[in-house]
């Protein structure tokens, strides 16, 4: 009987997650950027003057938290354990030119999360406790006139966190602690239930208060170790770049202990896992940009390019370039395993495994906080406020289990709600694009006409 649930169930993991979802989620994005005209090309460097000249900029607008609040607390939950495992995965399944087709995932995405947040802030609504509440079943309701749909999308996300925001973070969690510390999994998941506690409990204020701080500091301090290894292996990385984009184009042959691949299997995991790690195009982060304090949507849109930009091109991708141009991706490792032998390989010591220990704990812990907002957002969107505290106290039951249990069915389960997410959001992002459109020009007009204000 559980053989064939099993089997029934990869089936249906390898329709949510195969061609066809890859090929919508990638071609929604192609569309969007060129409804947009490449807005993620064009006001890149605005959205990072944006974000990063406005940090600590008190601003008295509508909404619940800072801009860069928001974009932290969205951070923290994409850039999650897939950064490192997923990465190194793709990689060792697709061969290096798995690492473009991620990139390629990204330049696309940054497109589809900045119309996921400008509808987010749109459509967004206040709760009866005065929160700002948004996302894709708010946009299916409010302004696809499909409140069905937004139940639904709302169903998912609710079920999906226990899995992929939780229970498999603390379960990352446990074992790391574990295999470096040699601290058991009760005592981690004891651990883990009272930091989250003490985070979630207070709501998203709390949340965004500690996520404006730690994802900084989990981001630069993974970024700072890769920098050093690709800084001491610069002469190395032409031919690693080289090798990257024809192995997208043409395959890479077997070498070492990998096995080949051929561009289908690049195209296919780097894609996935691009997808999977900045989850554009899924409807999660906009739930919380739309608790934002913005006067525009178009504004909080560039903070929806920022967190792409930095999930993928520079966490993901810097992950990915270590992997390689180490050499330990011939080697047989596979996930985390991999990540961490090549930095142990990169940088002396003791360093690599505390770099990528450090990144577990912190990537996972982050994403454990983000989610809990997520699933809070859609159980208040189905039941009311009254649900939220019942759904916070059980997420907490939850991270608890996930830190002691064996997890293989809960992460599968998870990673098919989680790409169902997808589908509902594209059907509101694919016909409401219009106002995307139209917002956008009406932002760039104003911004136009107050620059040409006297000061």
């Amino acid at each position: 009987m559980l053989e064939s649930l099993g089997a029934w169930h990869a089936t249906v993991n390898g329709w949510v997650w195969g061609p066809v979802t890859m090929a919508l989620l990638m071609g929604t994005g192609v569309y969007l950027t060129l409804l947009t005209r490449g807005v993620q090309f064009r006001w890149l460097a605005r959205a990072l003057r944006e974000v990063l000249g406005q940090v600590f900029k008190k601003t008295h607008a509508e909404g619940t938290v800072t801009p860069f609040q928001a974009v932290a607390t969205a951070l923290a939950s994409t850039v999650g354990v897939g950064n490192i495992a997923g990465v190194s995965t793709a990689i060792t399944i697709g061969g290096p030119g798995a690492l473009f087709w991620l990139m390629l995932s990204g330049l696309l995405g940054m497109a589809t999360k900045f119309a996921e947040v400008v509808l987010a802030l749109t459509y967004r609504e206040r709760d009866a406790d005065g929160t700002y509440r948004g996302g894709a079943m708010y946009i299916l309701k409010n302004g696809l006139g499909r409140p069905w749909l937004g139940t639904l999308f709302a169903l998912l996300t609710a079920t999906a966190a226990f899995g992929i925001g939780n229970m498999v973070q603390a379960n990352s969690v446990a074992e790391s602690v574990g295999a470096s510390f040699g601290v058991s999994p009760v005592v981690s998941g004891l651990v883990i239930v009272a930091l989250t506690a003490v985070v979630i409990l207070g709501g998203i204020t709390r949340i965004a208060d500690v996520t404006q701080f730690l994802v900084p500091f989990m981001c630069l301090s993974y970024l700072l170790g890769a920098g050093v290894i690709l800084a001491t292996h610069a002469g190395e990385l032409p031919a690693v770049i080289e090798t990257v984009l024809a192995s997208a184009l043409t395959g890479h042959a077997a070498a070492g202990g990998f096995a080949g691949a051929g561009v289908m299997q690049a195209m296919r995991f780097g894609i996935a896992r691009g997808l999977f790690s900045n989850e554009a195009g899924l409807g999660s982060a906009p739930m919380v940009h739309a608790t934002a304090r913005t006067d525009h949507p178009v504004r909080q849109g560039l903070y929806g390019i920022f967190e792409v930009f930095v999930d993928t091109m520079l966490v993901c991708a810097s992950t990915g370039l270590v992997v390689l141009v180490t050499g330990e991706w011939t080697k047989g490792a596979t996930g985390a395993a991999l990540a961490a032998r090549a930095f142990e390989t990169g940088l002396p010591g003791v360093w690599g495994d505390v770099v990528v220990t450090t990144g577990i704990l912190t990537f996972a812990f982050s994403t454990l906080l983000g989610w809990s907002f997520y699933g809070e957002t859609a159980t208040a969107y189905l039941f009311g406020t009254k649900s939220i505290l019942p759904y916070r106290l059980l997420w907490l039951v939850a991270a608890y289990l996930g830190a002691t249990g064996s997890l293989h069915v809960v992460w599968d389960v998870a990673d098919t709600l989680n790409g169902l997410m997808a589908l509902p959001n594209l059907v509101a992002l694919l016909i409401l694009s219009p106002v995307v459109a139209r917002s956008l020009r009406e932002f760039a007009e104003r911004e136009s006409a107050a620059s040409r204000q006297p000061h």
